[in-house]
């Protein structure tokens, strides 16, 4: 037992040993998701979580240890994000034809989903700080926290508001789109990449190549659209 102990005591401080965990849960999630027909309940980030939490947990180990190890995954956010840009070379003729379209949705999903937020938060009577990390909450994470933080909110909180929800987004999209009837992948594309930036935006690609080119040109619009109107409020203070 002690030298089970000691070996651990070793391996729970090595960087490797978390980035392996890391990718061996999500590696695993994709398997689950593929036995299961991709259902938009088995999202790879959701399972992913939920393998690796209750092991933190059991070994008492701190997110700062852990991020230690899995920050090469948070580095390559970078290049996945840019990777983005081949199904949108793909799909360029059908951008260029759908631009005032897409400067319409933008401007109108992204003030539904900070002032719908917004609204509900302040009914239940959350205080200032939390509404300034709420209202970044469908932009990628590292612009949420950098937003969240100018406002005065809880970096930390508007990380986790992001990641809940991209994973409702993506999760509910399909299901939701098909009950309202919408057949244009463009436009559900589009959807989910405003409301749910990447987290959506890998489940528009995993459906449809058109869904996945637009959720990735409304993310990045929203992305900095979202910062724009953030930032003027802020100017305005």
């Amino acid at each position: 037992m002690s030298s089970f102990s000691e070996i651990w005591v070793y391996l729970a401080t090595s960087p490797l040993t978390w980035l392996g965990a890391t990718l061996v849960a999500f590696v695993l999630a994709l398997r689950i998701g593929a036995l299961l027909g991709n259902s938009p309940l088995a999202n790879s980030v959701l399972l992913s979580a939920a393998m690796l939490i209750p092991v933190l947990l059991l070994t008492g180990t701190s997110y700062p240890t852990y991020f230690e190890g899995a920050q090469f995954v948070h580095f390559l956010l970078g290049p996945a994000t840019v990777s983005l840009a081949v199904p949108l070379y793909r799909n360029l003729a059908a951008v260029k034809r759908s631009l005032v379209p897409i400067a319409v949705a933008l401007v109108a999903g992204s003030i539904t989903a900070m002032g719908s937020a917004l609204a509900i938060a302040a009914i239940f009577g959350a205080p200032p700080e939390v509404l300034a990390s709420i209202a970044p909450k469908s932009v990628s994470a590292p612009i949420a926290m950098e937003l969240a933080k100018s406002l005065g909110g809880i970096p930390s909180l508007a990380a986790v508001l992001v990641i809940l929800t991209g994973v409702t987004g993506a999760i509910i999209v399909t299901p939701l789109m098909n009950a309202l009837g919408t057949k244009n992948y463009a436009a559900r594309g589009f959807a989910v990449g405003v409301a749910s930036h990447g987290i959506g935006t890998a489940r528009a690609l995993q459906v449809n190549d058109m869904a996945g080119a637009f959720a990735g040109i409304a993310m990045a619009l929203n992305g900095a659209f979202t910062a724009i109107l953030l930032t003027g409020f802020l100017l305005l203070q």
